[in-house]
């Protein structure tokens, strides 16, 4: 328990100072920042309990899921061909980044092809244990720079260059957020009005996000606490109920929750040689985040959405991550969401055979030069 109180200080202190500064994201960041930095400087062992990232995320879905409507659903399915596109050609691009790392740092091309891809970092760290040759260490800690670099860098740019500053926007869509402690009161005050007012409809609402997550894990889906609520609510406001949007407060608290367990999860002192291979990761993710812009620029153009909107869709980072930067900056959650469920399940599904398939070939290869 005390542990829990002390990083729910530590983090509290994280967010606020990311909201006082007005860096995107400030309530996922934030923590996730204070959490890195206490836990190197201090060596002390923070805690957060799976159960509250899991609510997050349930909270986070839900509000995304509300955004859907028909319109959104049409343009999605007439997107399908592009979406295949852009996961393909990043997916590429990411490769080509994984050969130079590999070359130039002396690990194994399949720790750092398994580490380039952007995919999940729990999912492509299990991957790793299924592939010959694959350094579990080395691919957690790709990942990882990969994850913090996209975090950091995405929303800055999405915020603060394409969209020029645009305020701040809770992902329910009910208000925007305030700076500092006074938006965190003024949010507060919002969420004790509301709940008193309509106690039967939040009880709805936890019956819904419970069930729907309940549902993906069973289903086995990926990240189903998330994707769960996104899609029971995506089907239900696409068919025209209208379902209560939720206090900025519990959008706060779920991004807030999310950024400790990130944070906690990132282990950047597991690897030995990690000197070496830092600056290759770095430099592999921004050239990604900076391929996800060109390619953005041209989906703006041939497809009827904005800049922003194309540029999170595209982006190498998670449906969570691009989907909360979305609601920030006005872009349509509801594509940026399917653009990014499209290339997860695409990489969860399909590139692991391909993967499997590409070692077994390459292997196989190398086998008989030797022999010939």
């Amino acid at each position: 328990m005390n542990r829990i109180l002390e990083t729910i200080l530590v983090t509290f202190a994280g967010g606020l100072l990311f909201t006082l500064l007005h860096v995107p994201l400030s309530w996922m960041l934030g923590p996730l920042t204070a959490v890195l930095l206490w836990s190197a400087f201090t060596r002390r062992r923070l805690t957060w309990p799976a159960g509250l990232r899991n609510a997050g995320l349930a909270v986070l879905g839900y509000g995304m899921g509300l955004t859907f409507t028909a319109e959104s659903a049409r343009q999605i399915s007439s997107q399908l061909p592009t979406m295949l596109m852009a996961t393909v050609l990043t997916i590429a691009f990411s490769l080509a980044a994984a050969y130079v790392t590999s070359r130039y740092t002396g690990i194994s091309m399949a720790s750092s092809v398994i580490g380039s891809i952007p995919g999940g970092l729990s999912q492509m760290v299990v991957l790793s244990e299924e592939i010959e040759g694959a350094e579990t260490t080395v691919v957690a800690f790709m990942q990882t720079i990969r994850l913090l670099t996209v975090i950091f860098t995405v929303p800055f740019l999405a915020v603060h260059g394409i969209a020029n500053g645009v305020g701040a926007v809770d992902v329910s869509g009910l208000s925007k957020q305030g700076s500092g402690s006074s938006g965190f009161i003024d949010a507060l005050m919002a969420w004790v009005h509301d709940a008193a007012a309509r106690p039967f409809f939040f009880a709805l609402v936890v019956v819904l996000m419970a069930a729907s997550a309940w549902i993906a894990v069973k289903l086995r889906f990926p990240t189903p606490y998330f994707l769960g609520p996104i899609i029971a609510a995506g089907i239900l406001t696409v068919t025209g109920y209208e379902l209560p949007h939720l206090p900025s407060l519990l959008t706060i608290l779920a991004q807030w929750s999310l950024g400790i367990y990130m944070g906690l999860g990132i282990k950047l002192s597991s690897l030995s040689n990690w000197k070496k291979l830092l600056p290759y990761s770095i430099a592999g993710s921004i050239a990604v985040v900076a391929f996800s812009l060109g390619l953005s620029y041209v989906f703006s153009v041939v497809h009827p959405i904005s800049l922003t909107t194309a540029f999170l869709s595209t982006s190498p980072g998670g449906m969570t991550e691009m989907g909360v930067t979305a609601s920030l900056i006005g872009a349509d959650i509801s594509m940026v969401v399917a653009y990014q469920m499209f290339r997860i399940l695409f990489i969860l599904f399909i590139v692991p055979y391909m993967l499997r398939w590409g070692f077994r070939r390459f292997k196989g290869s190398r086998s008989a030069e030797g022999r010939s």
